[in-house]
């Protein structure tokens, strides 16, 4: 059995065809117990995709089929008049076996919307899934392991957790006006000049007038709350209550007391941790979120260096180091080298990682892995995790 996914790059010469061949027995198994995604009146040559491939859709596009149960993430941008694409958005679904989804485009909010069906409606689809087969591009199953590698530790529960509230997770920021009037804003610029002041009876130049204008004519714009994913925070504290001098230098090393505070967001669930790791790296990743990026170094450097943690949960450290080793491959080595310092996040963070888990105290099954994932990335990149990083000089407190 031959699938064709057809590619439009904008130019007829430039179309691809794809072919997956595949036995007749598993096909049929496949559209069979796959989920469906149903998508009506979807732009022509507009981005869609599912987890690790996009296509440029055909004027017969109406969605995926054959896709295997699980957590998914479904993404999209469309074009205008002129051909030009807009941001990307999407979302995570957890798919059921031989699920049906169906969804609408919405040209004036150029979004992708909930279809409301019935149980009879939704039973018809089920019925026609052969005459709809033709209009349904397969899911991508050369890329299946690649995904799951990625998204292993993310739950539909952490998807619940994490996801925005409006359901959709943007590449462009959202942003609202705080509610305000002249008055408010007047208030608000006079407010603003007596902090500039300082207290003294200074008279404005014609640049700073021009300024307080525009500030009383302008409403303040505010990031739309329910767009926002919601990521844990890590506790600013970097130690307990009442600690020792001795500790608060301990602490201010090793990060294994915030680790534990934010932990319980998680009940203590360390595989909750890594999902939020996966999920801020696909965010990033495929949903072209910058956010997420940030939130994943976060996280990432949070648990790399809380060496007290390292001993207490082995096993979830050998998790961490298959989640990273996968995440790595995915992006060019001198990704994370800041342009300024010329530092490399990752190897500074790294470093304290292997660090910690050379302690003696360590289990040596997790020792014998840190040992090979650092002798892969010497040898694949060429990091040098010999010498410890500046940044991390010990802080002593007095």
């Amino acid at each position: 059995m031959e699938f064709r996914v057809r590619l439009d790059s904008g130019d007829e010469n430039d179309c691809i065809e794809i072919r997956k061949k595949m036995d007749q027995e598993n096909a049929r198994k496949l559209f069979e117990q796959g989920a469906m995604f149903v998508l009506h009146d979807f732009p022509e040559r507009s981005e869609f995709g599912v987890d690790y491939m996009s296509w440029n859709t055909g004027p017969n596009f109406k969605g995926l089929k054959m896709i295997p149960a699980g957590i998914h993430f479904i993404y999209y941008s469309s074009v205008n008049t002129e051909g030009e694409r807009g941001p990307r958005s999407g979302f995570f679904y957890n798919f059921s076996p031989q699920e049906v989804v169906v969804r609408h485009w919405d040209a004036q909010s150029e979004d992708i919307k909930s279809t409301h069906l019935c149980e009879e409606e939704l039973e018809r689809y089920k019925l026609s899934k052969q005459d709809l087969d033709k209009f349904l591009g397969p899911y991508p199953y050369e890329k299946y392991k690649q995904w799951i590698s990625l998204s292993k530790h993310i739950s539909p529960e952490l998807v619940d957790l994490l996801q925005p509230d409006c359901g959709t997770i943007y590449s462009a920021p959202h942003f609202e006006s705080t509610a305000s009037n002249t008055q408010s804003r007047q208030a608000a610029a006079a407010e603003a000049r007596k902090v500039n002041t300082s207290g003294k009876n200074e008279t404005p130049n014609t640049n700073q007038k021009s300024k307080s204008g525009a500030s009383q004519s302008l409403p303040e714009l505010i990031s739309v709350e329910s767009t926002k994913i919601k990521y844990s925070k890590v506790p600013k504290k970097k130690f307990p209550s009442g600690a020792t001098p001795a500790e608060i230098s301990k602490y201010n090393l090793d990060s294994s007391y915030a680790l534990n505070v934010l932990l319980t967001r998680f009940d203590k669930d360390f595989d909750k941790l890594l999902g939020e790791i996966q999920f801020a790296f696909l965010c990033f990743l495929i949903g072209q979120d910058f956010d997420s990026f940030e939130q994943w170094k976060i996280l990432v450097h949070l648990v790399c260096t809380s060496g007290e943690a390292v001993e207490l949960y082995p096993q979830s450290y050998l998790s961490l180091i298959s989640v990273l080793h996968f995440q790595i491959r995915e992006i060019p080595s001198d990704f994370f080298v800041d342009i300024v310092t010329s530092n490399n996040f990752l190897t500074s963070t790294l470093y304290e990682l292997f660090q910690n888990i050379a302690n003696e105290n360590v289990d040596k099954n997790l020792q014998k892995k840190s040992k090979d994932f650092e002798k892969h990335l010497t040898e694949k990149f060429k990091w040098d995790f010999s010498c410890e990083p500046e940044e991390y000089a010990p802080v002593i407190v007095e």
